[in-house]
Formats: C-alpha cells, structure tokens, sequence
C-alpha cells in the first residue's frame, strides 16, 4: 500500500467529512439567504416534475442505500444467513433500478437547465460542476455493476463493507482495503467522498433543510386569532 492510497483513502475521507460538516455550519451562520435549493420552476416548467421525481427518488435509494449496505456490520448478514453473494445480488439489481432512475432524472434536468435560455442564464457555474459531478458518479457507480457480475463471491463487496465501517470507527488500517481495488470501484469511491467536499458551496446544502423538516411533526400548534 503507497501513500497516496493511504491518503486517498485513510485519511481524505476525515478531511472531505469535516469540510462537510464545519463547511454547511459556516455557510448556514454567514450565508442564511443563500441556503435555498434556488428552484427554477418560475423560469420553466418544462420537464421539470418528471426529472425533479426521477432524480430525487433515485438518489434517496442510493443514500439510504449506501448508508445500510456499507454500515451494517458483516456478521449481521451471517447471523441473519443471508450469504454474501446474495447480499451482493440484491446491491446490484437495487443500485442499478435506483442508479439508473436517478440518472435518467439528472439527465432531463441537465439538459432543461442547458438548453433552456431563461433557466441557463441564472444557472451559475458551480451548478453546472456540481450536476456533471454528480453525472459522472452515478455513470462510474452503475459501471461498478459490470466488475461486480464477473465475481459473484461476494468478496469484493465485503472489502468495501469492511473499509467503510473501519473508515467510521477511525481504524489506521481502513484504506488497506481498497488497496489493491478495480480502479472503477476507487475512482467511484473518490468522486463520492468528494461530492461532501463540494456540498456546503452548493445548492445541496437544501438537503439538511429536508431531513430537519421532520420537526415541524413535534412542533406545538400556531395559534392565530382574528383582530
């Protein structure tokens, strides 16, 4: 293992988490109005509901399916008897229905947001760099599906499991993993880590806004009273 791996990914992940982190605090404490998803629905309605649907339900698949598929420790899937081939399986055909879903929707919104003259004159460059960024992980992601079918052993996955959950309890030997990866897996590995380092100066940062909108469920009742 040379020390760019290690670097790249030992220790890369911790610095693309804490630009994450300490980045959105700092641009929700110093930048509050520019914390919006900047919708461009007013502009054009074209297109937009289709891409707007594809696009969402399918990178919330990917989330929630990274998040458990790499978390979840090995030895539940053994205790729970279900094989790694078949774990490996069920990664495969979902990543590809959700991968491919969100592809198609970020594809529709990508050209409506190009080819339309009032959408792209208000499209700044990092939105631009930030839907190429994600085009391109999602095309070496669905890649991924290709290496994995020509081994079916599971053996591969439960190295990139293993690297995740080493990544997470800040063990020194996680990048050791992936040392000797397919390039296609390491390359989808950075362009994903690096998607958190470019998150706080983009429109993503609206995602936070999502996931606390859960809140508003325990909020007390608004009382309003007429004059």
């Amino acid at each position: 293992m040379n020390t760019f791996n290690q670097f790249l990914f030992g220790i890369y992940p911790y610095i693309a988490a804490a630009i994450f982190l300490f980045g959105s605090l700092a641009r929700f404490e110093r930048e509050q109005y520019t914390w919006k998803a900047d919708s461009s629905q007013m502009l054009y309605r074209g297109h937009l509901r289709l891409g707007n649907i594809l696009f969402h339900v399918g990178v919330l698949g990917l989330f929630f399916g990274h998040l458990f598929g790499l978390l979840t420790p090995v030895a539940v899937w053994d205790w729970l008897g279900v094989p790694h081939a078949v774990k490996q399986l069920v990664a495969m055909v979902a990543g590809g229905v959700m991968g491919s879903m969100c592809l198609v929707g970020l594809a529709i919104l990508l050209h409506r947001r190009l080819s339309n003259a009032r959408v792209s004159a208000v499209t700044r460059v990092g939105d631009k760099v930030l839907l190429l960024w994600l085009f391109v992980t999602l095309l070496l992601g669905l890649s991924t599906i290709g290496e994995s079918a020509s081994h079916m052993d599971g053996a591969m996955m439960v190295r990139l499991m293993t690297w995740a959950q080493h990544i997470v309890t800040f063990r020194g030997d996680a990048a050791s993993y992936v040392a000797n990866a397919p390039l296609i897996f390491r390359l989808h590995l950075f362009m994903g880590m690096t998607l958190f380092v470019i998150f706080p100066f983009t429109r993503l940062v609206h995602v936070w806004s999502g996931f606390a909108s859960v809140t508003y469920l325990s909020r007390a009742w608004q009382l309003v009273r007429s004059r």
